[in-house]
């Protein structure tokens, strides 16, 4: 019998492989479980993924697009960039409030990363891809910093079951900004300069 033409089996394993983490965790996670969960033959995820590495690579590259969703849906770049700590802060908020279960199997599988280096390369394709497009509005080692601390905030708020503080994160993320070239802080810097007219006079 001629096998059924399936062109969206491939994204079915995926998706069944989000949910299998989301229920079990990574341990949980095996060829048998995700054909289990997305209800195909075994066979059919060792044909798309021959080894767990590659299915959990596809997996986390997939989960990876909540937060770059989260910010492409927003207005935050629109806005100047006085705005840009604050609406961070806010898409930040959005986000964390959301779905937790996706939240945090998006670092569930970003984390994975350290005990399987098959998975570095994407997990840095978060921050690779929010620093190159926060780059266009500050400048590439700002961007850069703003990546770092906003995934410390999300860590701690995940890892701590606290509760996220936009304002404190606002704060935070505004020095960063005003710190940079061409921030308030220089701004304000060149203002002061300037009160007392040229040194000397």
């Amino acid at each position: 019998m001629a096998r059924r033409y399936d062109p969206e089996r491939r994204q079915r394993i995926i998706d069944a492989a989000i949910r299998v983490v989301g229920e079990k965790g990574i341990g949980g996670l095996s060829h048998r479980s995700v054909a289990a969960e997305a209800d195909v033959p075994l066979g059919s995820t060792t044909y798309h993924f021959k080894t767990l590495d590659e299915l959990l690579v596809a997996t986390l590259r997939q989960a990876n697009e909540g937060f770059a969703k989260a910010l492409a849906g927003s207005a935050v770049f629109e806005a100047p960039r006085a705005r840009l700590a604050a609406g961070l802060a806010a898409v930040l908020g959005e986000w964390l409030a959301g779905e937790r279960t996706g939240v945090e199997l998006e670092y569930e599988l970003y984390l994975a990363a350290l005990r399987r280096p098959a998975l570095r390369p994407v997990a840095a394709e978060w921050g690779e891809d929010v620093a190159e497009e926060l780059a266009r509005h500050t400048d590439p080692v700002t961007a850069r910093a703003l990546v770092a601390l906003m995934d410390g905030i999300c860590l701690q708020v995940l890892l701590t079951d606290a509760v996220y503080e936009e304002e404190y994160a606002r704060d935070v993320l505004a020095r960063v900004i005003d710190g940079a070239p061409g921030g308030r802080a220089e701004g304000a810097a060149a203002d002061r300069s300037g009160e007392g007219g040229a040194p000397g006079t």
